[in-house]
């Protein structure tokens, strides 16, 4: 069929990255739709290759994308292998690439020179601005959990993937266990609301602050509180949540902050105070030693529950992957927000020094 549309579901680079961005179930109903789907084997993949050859997808060797077909879409989650140079492709994943993150530049020019199209999936779009796929709700539910078990004492390292159940099970407080505070900002979002779940679970006592209450920030109160958990995405920079000061304040209360937004290279970072991200073999930071202040800043925490945040992501994700034939009109809003970052980019004359 002449405009039968190819996806090549690459391998994911990062040994962490456990998720997948399209189930084998889901893959097999596209496949039905009329779609050739191509699927990289990773080892640390939930769900094995083999799982999709089932349902019909071809098995690729890992790394095989470079050699696809220049029409195909590479569908990934995380961040390209620093090979090819020059990228020729249309690629789907999370560049974090148009709001000025570090090495943002870097993956721009890759695309200029190949020729490709970055559809980057934070800006797969309504037409409202509002996402249409994300993995929010997993990614708040696992940052407040490891907030409260770090509290708690109980925060296992390195960490390693687990199912919701047995999260949920850690999470339960025991009958001597302290009450935490916890203020989740963003309430109102799908990541801010699984923060709210699993504070829940936990039994701790949850104030839900959203985009009023953030816009005329009450730091007084912010800081009264044992935990913060940052669910906040936003395109522009805003005042800072937690400041120099802040941390530096003997009154301060607040002793962890989980920061789920993992901004941290981003001119839109509101919490400045947070310079580097954590990592599975090491998630937490020390930032202030009295009284005490800790940082949790994992940028995949989703891949901690691999199969429940890839099953709800790919549900989501597969009816839109079944309109790229026409290139439906979220994908025509995710390429123009590529356009733009390249134009920008080109304009401020900004490849020249990468």
């Amino acid at each position: 069929m002449a405009d039968q549309v190819t996806l090549w579901v690459r391998h994911e680079n990062r040994p962490t990255e456990q998720r997948t961005p399209i189930t084998p179930q889901d893959a097999g109903a596209l496949i039905t739709d009329g779609l050739r789907i191509y699927v990289e084997p990773s080892a640390q993949r939930i769900f094995p290759a083999s799982m999709y050859a089932e349902v019909g997808c071809h098995v690729a060797p890992a790394g095989s994308w470079v050699d696809a077909p220049v029409d195909a879409y590479i569908l990934g989650l995380k961040e390209l292998p620093a090979q090819p140079a020059a990228l020729r492709h249309r690629h789907i994943f999370f560049g974090h690439a148009f709001k000025g993150q570090r090495d943002s530049k870097k993956l721009l020019r890759r695309f200029a020179l190949g020729g490709g199209t970055l559809l980057d999936l934070e800006h797969l779009v309504d037409e409202s601005g509002r996402r249409l796929v994300a993995f929010g709700y997993w990614a708040g539910y696992v940052g407040a959990a490891l907030a409260l078990l770090h509290a708690r004492g109980r925060l296992p390292r390195p960490l390693s993937p687990t199912t919701k159940a047995a999260l949920d099970a850690a999470l339960r407080s025991p009958d001597d266990a302290e009450i935490q505070r916890v203020l989740v900002l963003g309430a109102r979002g799908r990541c801010g609301s699984g923060a709210c779940a699993a504070a829940a679970v936990a039994d701790a006592k949850v104030t839900a602050w959203d985009v009023a209450e953030t816009q005329a920030l009450d730091r007084t109160t912010l800081l009264r509180h044992d935990m913060l958990v940052n669910t906040i995405f936003t395109t522009a920079p805003i005042d800072s949540f937690v400041r120099v000061e802040d941390v530096a304040n003997p009154a301060r209360r607040l002793h962890t902050i989980s920061d789920v937004t993992c901004d941290i290279t981003s001119p839109c970072n509101a919490l400045p105070v947070i310079q580097s991200a954590t990592s599975w073999s090491d998630p937490v930071q020390r930032l202030h030693a009295d009284p005490p202040l800790d940082v949790i800043a994992i940028d995949n925490l989703p891949s901690l529950l691999p199969a429940e945040s890839s099953i709800a992501f790919s549900a989501a994700l597969s009816p839109l992957l079944a309109q790229l034939a026409e290139l439906g009109p979220m994908w025509r809003r995710c390429r123009g927000a590529f356009e733009r970052a390249l134009a920008q980019n080109n304009e401020n004359g900004e490849f020249a020094d990468v």
